[in-house]
């Protein structure tokens, strides 16, 4: 095949060429005419064209694919109707010079490899041929080289395939289909599809041959006897002829299932036993349903015949059994067993059924009631009263009753659980009342449990119980008053305000003013509730001292009526035209306490009053208590213990010195009054062992102290009258010795005191007193 390019006048016209080489190829060689003298060719040098005409010959040419080749075979041969003394061949394009080459010399087209029509059909090739001095003579002779099918590809299944038909049903299943990728313009990929024969799915199923369509050929397909059959497709080339390739796929199909079985009971009897307290709406027994089908196939329906229905319901679960629930509440002291019939009905797609003969469509079912020991039984599920608010304590608001409910009919006590309400019930009777006022304003309702309890059992029910507080005209109605003001150019029956009122209770309110007598101000009443406030006489005068304000009595026209006396204060002011005030006169100050305010603060001055005179009066005893003390000498002493470091001169503040003065004045008051020497406690003390120190005079106080001393030592029943100091450890700055009576001895000190004398003037009395022997100064009193 060539292409002949002709330039005219800018156009190009393409004509195509046929050539058939007859030596070659077996087909008559066609030469176009040639024109006369059109072309001029000098040898061996490029002529002027004006016109150029392609002059190739050559045969068609084509390649049979998958041909063995163990050496170039020829496929054709290049021809140019050109004369030229020497000429020499080349080509170039798809497969120039490997997969084909060219004599140069002759033109002969050879190929050198195997072929594969399904890698590459066909191959476009150009030829040129040049003259001796290897100047181009003819060009652009393209061609193509076609390679011819053979059948060298089977068929192919491109997927698995996998059907489903629906049980007893004739009709389309899927389409299997298969490639060959052989040429399709050719019988090579011309496909038929068959069924291996096959005794068991033969009479079922039939396959299109051409479109590869499946379908049942009968309504026979039962699931329940078979679910799957499995498919042998044939698919052959060449049209089907045994001289085809073929290939086999194996496809499952799969029978679905319709609802075409009666489900059937198990059983034809049943017996269930149920305890008494079974709670409501809940399982009491399964029957359990056979269905050859699919679970989601079935729909059974259940029914229960006679009077047993009023007691028990059936119906299915999520596997479609039969199961029973409790509609009413079993009482084994009135009916111990039931018995009744359960129906089941099915509507099938497909009739009659396959197992219309063996199901079991009815079954008997017998109920056995159980007793058990049941806490009590309200006679309501809850229960409800109304009472009216501000009523009397004890007011009886109704009665709450329970029973046992079993044979042995035990007594039932009745209480509340929750604590601080204001009712109370009967521990017996049930009988339910106040304990003291309800305020409905404070709460509408009141809402909580009663327990029954059966008595020496711990067997128990709770019930609710709803209080509703009902109303009555118990609060008085409140007024509500805007900022009420009069100008000084108010004149008769100006309005200065308006009035409302307000009734905390339920009631329907039909409000009433009025105002006491002797006021410069009227009402009118707006008929809505309200009432505007006018002036009798104006105008007013800011300058006035005169401080107005209006007793406001308001009732609410209840059942009985209440009624309130507000006080209303009313300020004079400086307005203009439009009564907007700029200035107003201050009004007095007033101060009101309540009733309840002023008991209040009554209650605290009086407990003040209390708590001083008790206060007063305790200190008045104490004092009293200290200054008979004193006049008795009964003073208790004070026992301090140094354990280290005695006091030294500081320990003179230890006690009160006028207090031993004054007993040395009265010795009567201490002795004992059988004036007899009587051991004292402080005797049984353990003295340690002192040294003698050199003996001092002793004066009064001397004498005094040694009386003390000795007193506290034999008397046990007396009392001590001076602080006593035990220095358990003197210090070592101090020069004077121990002072303690403990450390003396019960008949007297033998210590020498003469040293008190050096110490000085200050000293002089007290070694005086110390230097006299204690048992003589003791009987000078």
């Amino acid at each position: 095949m060539a292409w002949l390019q002709v330039w005219t006048t800018g156009l190009i016209v393409p004509l195509l060429n046929f050539v058939a080489f007859a030596q070659d190829s077996g087909l008559s060689g066609v030469v176009p005419e040639r024109p006369q003298s059109d072309i001029i060719v000098k040898k061996e040098s490029y002529p002027l064209l004006r016109r150029q005409k392609r002059e190739w010959l050559w045969n068609s040419l084509y390649v049979i694919e998958e041909n063995p080749v163990q050496f170039p075979f020829q496929i054709g041969q290049l021809k140019s109707s050109k004369q030229v003394a020497v000429k020499s061949f080349t080509i170039e394009g798809e497969g120039a010079n490997t997969i084909f080459t060219v004599n140069k010399k002759g033109g002969e087209l050879y190929v050198n490899t195997l072929l594969d029509r399904e890698e590459k059909a066909q191959y476009h090739l150009t030829a040129k041929m040049y003259d001796g001095n290897e100047v181009l003579v003819e060009s652009a002779g393209d061609f193509i080289v076609q390679v011819t099918d053979i059948n060298d590809n089977c068929p192919v299944f491109s997927k698995e395939y996998k059907g489903s038909v629906v049980e007893r049903k004739k009709g389309t299943v899927f389409e299997v289909t298969a490639t060959d990728k052989d040429d399709p313009t050719t019988v090579n990929a011309m496909l038929q599809y068959s069924l291996t024969r096959d005794a068991e799915t033969w009479d079922l199923f039939e396959i299109h041959p051409i479109s590869g369509m499946i379908t049942s050929k009968t309504t026979s397909l039962d699931r329940e006897k078979k679910s799957q059959y499995v498919l042998r497709v044939e698919a052959r080339d060449m049209n089907g002829r045994p001289s085809g390739c073929l290939n086999t796929t194996t496809v499952p199909i799969t029978i679905t299932d319709i609802n075409d079985n009666m489900a059937s009971f198990s059983n034809r009897k049943y017996e269930i036993s149920v305890k008494e307290n079974h709670k409501l709406d809940e399982e009491i027994g399964k029957l359990t349903v056979m269905d050859r089908d699919e679970p989601e196939n079935k729909q059974p329906l259940f029914s229960i015949l006679s009077d047993g229905g009023k007691t028990f319901n059936a119906k299915p679960d999520q596997n479609k059994d039969c199961i029973l629930v409790l509609k009413q509440a079993l009482d084994y002291e009135t009916r111990t067993s039931y018995t009744f019939t359960v129906k089941l009905e099915e509507v099938l797609h497909s009739l009659p059924a396959d197992n219309i003969n063996e199901a079991i469509t009815s079954a008997q079912v017998t109920i056995r009631v159980m007793d058990v020991d049941e806490p009590p039984i309200f006679n309501s599920y809850n229960y409800s009263f109304s009472v009216y608010e501000e009523q009397l304590e004890s007011t009886l608001l109704g009665k709450i009753q329970a029973r046992d409910p079993d044979r042995a009919n035990k007594r039932i006590e009745y209480s509340i659980p929750e604590t601080g309400l204001p009712f109370s019930i009967h521990p017996f009777s049930g009988e339910l009342s106040l304990l003291r006022k309800l305020d409905r304003e404070t709460k509408k309702e009141h809402t909580f449990a009663v327990k029954a309890q059966e008595q020496n059992s711990d067997l128990q029910s709770l019930v609710n119980i709803t209080i509703n507080v009902l109303d009555i005209n118990d609060n008085p109605p409140e007024l509500i008053v805007d900022d009420i003001y009069v100008c000084e150019n108010d004149v008769t029956n100006t309005v200065i305000g308006r009035l409302e009122a307000l009734d905390k209770d339920d009631q329907q309110a039909t409000f009433t003013y009025s105002l006491l007598p002797n006021s410069n101000f009227s009402l009118k009443d707006n008929g809505d509730g309200t009432s505007n406030l006018l002036v009798k006489k104006g105008p007013f005068n800011l300058e006035d001292s005169s401080d107005y304000s209006v007793e406001v009595s308001v009732s609410d026209g209840g059942l009985p009526p209440l009624s309130s006396v507000t006080k209303v204060q009313i300020k004079s002011c400086q307005c203009d035209a439009n009564r907007v005030y700029s200035k107003c006169k201050a009004s007095k100050l007033r101060m009101g306490v309540s009733v309840h305010a002023l008991i209040a603060i009554l209650l605290c001055i009086l407990t003040i009053l209390v708590i001083v005179i008790l206060f007063v009066m305790r200190k008045h005893y104490q004092k009293d208590s200290l200054a008979s003390l004193k006049n008795i000498g009964e003073i208790h002493e004070q026992l301090v213990t140094y354990d280290e470091e005695g006091g030294g001169e500081m320990d003179t503040n230890g006690y009160d010195v006028s207090i031993l003065t004054s007993a040395c004045n009265d010795g009567s008051l201490l002795r004992h009054p059988d004036r007899f020497s009587h051991p004292s406690m402080y005797a049984m003390v353990q003295k340690p062992p002192h040294h003698s120190q050199p003996t001092a005079c002793k004066g009064d106080m001397a004498a005094m102290i040694e009386m003390k001393k000795d007193e506290a030592d034999h008397d046990r029943d007396g009392f001590p009258y001076d602080t006593l100091h035990i220095y358990g450890y003197e210090g070592p700055e101090s020069l004077a010795g121990s002072l303690s009576s403990l450390e003396s001895s019960s008949s007297g000190s033998n210590l020498d005191y003469d040293f008190l004398n050096d110490w000085g003037p200050r000293f002089k009395a007290l070694a005086e007193l110390y230097g006299v022997d204690g048992a003589d100064y003791y009987h000078q009193y």
